[in-house]
């Protein structure tokens, strides 16, 4: 099973076309798709483990499944920055950028630092996988700092404008995770939100409109406010 020839042919077993149409339907690059399942996926992983020398065949098949295959068994302590650099460089498809900040990137040593750089980046899915990292370290990394997430905050404003739709939306996200944290950064979220509503673009008007309603709600209020009697 360990062998990548195997690996390839079994996920063009269990690939399915009515799930390759379902892929582009959502946007997703198909042209070396198998329309493999996830949970097929994780379980292939699963029973592969930490594998860095297989990760790296399996990327370097181009298939799609097998990347994101390779992005669940490699190791994270064994990723060079070099590797995150090429890995983002060959995302061709929404889905592919966020399963491997997911399932590897945001695990690495480098997550700040390529978040921070991507976010700057003019590749489409490469900025995109910045706006990724950043939302992912929201959520994942709770007993982090606030200042690394303020200073995503001036990129997320810098980003608002970006009119590609795959990196809006990373926008967005990355936004309201960071405003999800505690209320001093949602304080500050929703003042990145405003600025962004006055830069004038449909982008931006669209990231900071969706924004503001689900950080300034009620439920967001008493979700931090629950949160902070919590820790107190």
């Amino acid at each position: 099973m360990a062998d990548l020839d195997n690996i390839l042919r079994a996920l063009e077993r269990h690939g399915n076309l009515r799930n390759v149409a379902g892929m582009a339907r959502y946007g997703i690059n198909t042209k070396r798709a198998f329309g493999v399942s996830m949970p097929y996926l994780r379980a292939t992983a699963k029973k592969l483990g930490r594998n860095h020398a297989l990760a790296t065949q399996l990327w370097g098949s181009g298939v799609h499944e097998a990347r994101i295959l390779a992005s669940l068994i490699d190791e994270p302590s064994a990723v060079t920055e070099r590797q995150m650099d090429a890995w983002a460089r060959g995302f061709d498809s929404w889905d592919l950028c966020d399963q491997c900040c997911a399932n590897l990137f945001e695990k690495t040593r480098f997550a700040y630092r390529k978040a921070a750089e991507w976010g700057g980046a003019g590749k489409e899915f490469v900025r995109r996988a910045g706006f990724v990292m950043m939302a992912r370290l929201a959520v994942s990394d709770k007993n982090a700092p606030d200042e690394p997430f303020e200073r995503f905050l001036g990129m997320v404003e810098h980003g608002s404008d970006d009119p590609r739709n795959f990196v809006r939306k990373a926008v967005n996200w990355a936004l309201r995770q960071i405003g999800k944290r505690n209320a001093k950064l949602n304080r500050r979220a929703i003042g990145c939100a405003r600025r962004i509503s006055r830069r004038g673009t449909a982008s931006a008007r669209w990231i900071a409109s969706d924004a503001l309603r689900e950080l300034s709600g009620p439920a967001m209020l008493k979700r931090l406010e629950r949160r902070r009697v919590k820790r107190s």
